[in-house]
């Protein structure tokens, strides 16, 4: 069995990675998380091969789970009709894990129980036969946001005759595909027990090969290791600058100018500018100038040189910001950007 993790740094090539080992000839299944993600995949694989192979496949993880894994084998015995996505009621959480009702939100099935519920069934086997009878490759982008039921899944199905390639950032981790009570709760807690855990599943761990941003300068790269105490370089040549800006005016100049993203924790739409939210910008690659607007909190813990120790769920959405910018880094706070809230 042939199995490998990569632990990348942003703008360092997760997704070429995948699209450059792609070989036409054999049989390839690459999962993502996001649509996004998703249409960025089919686009490159087509770019670089020319079109789109027959031997190609794309899917969300949770279009792959539904379509190759669940309908198979359970749709019509769950008598199932869609997905939900709601969290679990309580009642359904004291269920017996073989009772239906545990698995069923009225007619849909809870999205995060369906890779526990083919589990608790017993067709771990033969979902990993049908694998191997289809794919020759399996890829899986984003790694990092396997959470839940759907991580002890994945380490499970990845026990195939099919080689398995997996790339993420551990600290680009903003959301996890499920939740469902302590399954896994503590999963991102640790980098170094993340690491075990693929270890202990047979997987080759490579933290050499994506080491470098191809995206970021060396000066944001430098901001980034030292503000959130995340390590990252930079195999960029360019000359860029960071900047914080503390006054109106400054503040002004930067929202006023389209060609300079503003990237907020929330709302971003409220502000009437080129725009995005901190986490949600993750997986775009076209942004040139940034700047990164700091709610209050945040601002607080920066002001006193302490925003590595912001929650990790901020500092991770801090860091997919900042590792948006190609060009020069802005760091301002919202406070200064209230003037324009409601502007269109």
């Amino acid at each position: 069995m042939d199995k490998a993790v990569t632990f990348a740094v942003a703008g360092s090539g997760k997704t070429r990675s995948i699209v450059d080992r792609i070989d036409p000839s054999r049989r390839s299944l690459v999962i993502t998380y996001t649509t996004n993600t998703e249409d960025d995949l089919r686009r490159r694989i087509a770019k670089r091969l020319d079109g789109h192979p027959a031997t190609v496949t794309v899917n969300t993880y949770f279009s792959f789970l539904n379509r190759f894994c669940y309908k198979p084998f359970l749709h019509s015995e769950m008598c199932s009709r869609g997905i939900s996505f709601a969290i679990p009621t309580k009642e359904s959480s004291r269920m017996p894990l073989t009772s239906r009702l545990r698995y069923m939100h009225g007619d849909r099935i809870y999205h995060c129980r369906m890779a526990k519920l083919l589990t608790v069934k017993g067709y771990m086997e033969e979902l990993r036969a049908r694998v191997d009878r289809y794919y020759d490759d399996v890829f899986v982008d984003e790694v990092q946001d396997f959470g839940g039921h759907d991580f002890n899944f994945l380490l499970a199905l990845a026990k195939t005759k099919a080689t398995f390639r997996l790339v993420g950032d551990f600290y680009q981790h903003t959301f996890a595909t499920s939740h469902d009570g302590n399954v896994n709760r503590s999963l991102h807690d640790n980098y170094e027990a993340y690491r075990k855990r693929f270890e202990m599943a047979g997987f080759h761990v490579d933290i050499s090969s994506l080491s470098e941003s191809h995206r970021c300068a060396s000066q944001v790269c430098e901001y980034i290791t030292k503000t959130l105490g995340i390590q990252i370089a930079s195999a960029a040549s360019t000359n860029v600058s960071v900047e914080v800006l503390e006054s109106q005016a400054d503040v002004d100049r930067v929202y006023a100018n389209p060609g300079i993203v503003k990237l907020f924790l929330e709302q971003h739409w409220l502000y009437g500018c080129n725009s995005h939210n901190w986490g949600a910008c993750k997986g775009l690659d076209h942004y040139e100038d940034v700047c990164v607007v700091l709610n209050p909190t945040s601002w607080a813990l920066f002001s006193r040189g302490h925003l590595s120790q912001a929650k990790p769920i901020i500092r991770n959405k801090l860091y997919v910001a900042f590792s948006r910018a190609r060009g020069n880094l802005f760091i301002a706070p919202e406070k200064l950007f209230r003037k324009h809230r409601g502007a269109s």
